[in-house]
């Protein structure tokens, strides 16, 4: 090997880097570029960067769903965030509310007393004076 010429390693020397790796994301981007592939009509032609961006935005989401669960775990003084918290944290959110719309099996439901219900002492302490 002649002197100062630095040894040049082969592709199939190199260790492989994900996807995932690459664009700083911890969802799969290859797994959901090839479920993409699989449902798309035009035999199966996917850019590579909607993969990416799908496993982004799915991250985002699930990170921020998580935040609010953990957020009402530890409102309900509990250590493990379950269905319920989930629940809370979706229908507490005006625009996860709305996107959604599935049921949360276990989740119950959102603590709501109608206004006509409250107050009912009140009104009947005014209607005597």
């Amino acid at each position: 090997m002649p002197a100062g010429k630095a040894k040049v390693e082969s592709k199939s020397s190199q260790k492989a880097i994900s996807r995932s790796t690459r664009a700083g994301l911890q969802f799969p981007v290859g797994r959901l570029h090839r479920h993409l592939k699989e449902r798309v009509a035009h035999r199966g032609r996917v850019s590579s960067t909607a993969a990416v961006y799908t496993a982004a935005i799915l991250e985002y989401l699930t990170a921020e769903v998580l935040e609010l669960a953990g957020n009402a775990c530890k409102d309900l003084k509990a250590k493990r965030v379950n269905p319920r918290h989930l629940q809370l944290a979706i229908r507490g959110d005006e625009e996860l509310d709305g996107l959604i719309k599935a049921t949360i099996s276990g989740g119950g439901v959102i603590p709501h007393i109608h206004k006509s219900l409250l107050n009912k002492k009140k009104a009947a302490k005014q209607g005597n004076m």
